[in-house]
């Protein structure tokens, strides 16, 4: 016999009752994210049904960016949405009612991965309107992640999964598609501070920078190496399952600061990829870095800023971190300018 569990509804309802003059807008617009998600994930399993290539990319895409738009203006609980793939904020039509929270997200991250039939998922993250009094402004968008009220990510793949921080914790919902509901599968979710295993797009290689270079050379070298122990390299470009994966497994994942990005500042969105993450990461005991700097201490410029992006398990993080340091200060003096796969090559 299957054990009851909880849903997401009775979830936020029960949160929702720790907190003192609760107005339940909050539980109200989760409910909204929620909605949209099953609308999004209910066209990404009809796949080439609907389109087939490129079109299928672009139109679940596009679908999932106005769900997502649609659902935030109705109910009332939005002052403002932000998304990556609009320039600007959109702000409510005349005569809504304008609520109190500010709504960013990512709508369909990985898109490029529908015509091959591999996993994309929503990014999202919850801000507090400035003034309810007066119409929102990109900059009241412009905060550090730290100042997040809410963060989530939503994958959709073999089954549709919801990760959810309130900041008190992490808490991972599955869909079960028979009664239309999420279902709490994985509460309290906590990332271990080691990890074994490593991932970064090891084609990018000649553009790293050193303490990168030093991080994934030792990785390599396994138990014959300064770790002492074997390590495991990982690369699927979904963002959303990386996250997922070191949420449930731990590791680390490396989308440096590199020669190619340096002049855009990175390669990930500040405001729709790294801060919702790092926030969930950071709730799951985990950390998340540029390299030289919290991700989530930074504000800001402008809505499509770009940043290097490290997270994943602690101990590997901070190890990142020192190795940044070191670099940066001088004390790093040896050469890792070797070829990361030279010593494994299959021509040698």
């Amino acid at each position: 016999m299957q054990v009851a569990r909880i849903t997401l509804t009775q979830f936020m309802n029960e949160e929702q009752r720790k907190i003192p003059g609760a107005t339940g807008d909050f539980t109200g617009l989760l409910s909204d994210i929620a909605t949209a998600s099953k609308i999004i994930a209910n066209a990404v399993g009809k796949g080439a049904l609907i389109a087939t290539g490129k079109d299928l990319n672009q139109k679940i895409e596009a679908l999932a960016n106005e769900v997502l738009l649609q659902t935030g203006i109705a109910p009332g609980h939005l002052a403002a949405l932000a998304s990556e793939d609009m320039e600007g904020i959109s702000q409510l039509p005349s005569g809504y009612q304008r609520g109190k929270y500010l709504l960013a997200f990512d709508p369909l991250n990985g898109s490029g991965n529908l015509d091959i039939n591999f996993q994309t998922g929503t990014i999202f993250s919850v801000m507090r309107a400035a003034d309810a009094k007066r119409k929102p402004k990109e900059e009241d968008f412009l905060h550090p992640g730290k100042e997040l009220l809410c963060a989530g990510i939503v994958q959709y793949g073999a089954s549709t999964r919801l990760i959810l921080t309130t900041g008190s914790g992490v808490d991972g919902f599955t869909l079960d598609r028979d009664i239309g509901e999420f279902l709490l599968t994985h509460p309290k979710m906590t990332i271990p501070k080691e990890a074994t295993t490593f991932a970064i797009n090891a084609s990018n290689e000649k553009y790293w920078e050193p303490p990168v270079r030093r991080y994934v050379q030792e990785c390599m070298a396994g138990k014959e190496g300064p770790r002492g122990k074997d390590f495991g390299m990982r690369w699927v470009a979904s963002l959303v399952a990386e996250a997922y994966r070191i949420l449930t497994r731990g590791g680390v994942f490396l989308y440096p600061h590199d020669e190619r990005t340096r002049e855009q500042g990175g390669r990930l969105g500040l405001v729709y990829e790294a801060n919702p993450i790092a926030y969930i990461i950071e709730q799951a005991g985990g950390a998340a870095i540029t390299g030289r700097n919290s991700i989530l201490d930074i504000k800001p410029a402008e809505l499509h800023q770009r940043a290097p992006f490290i997270f994943g398990s602690k101990d590997e993080v901070e190890r990142l971190h020192r190795y940044h340091q070191e670099y940066v200060e001088g004390k790093d003096l040896d050469s890792y300018d070797m070829p990361l796969f030279s010593s494994r090559s299959l021509f040698r």
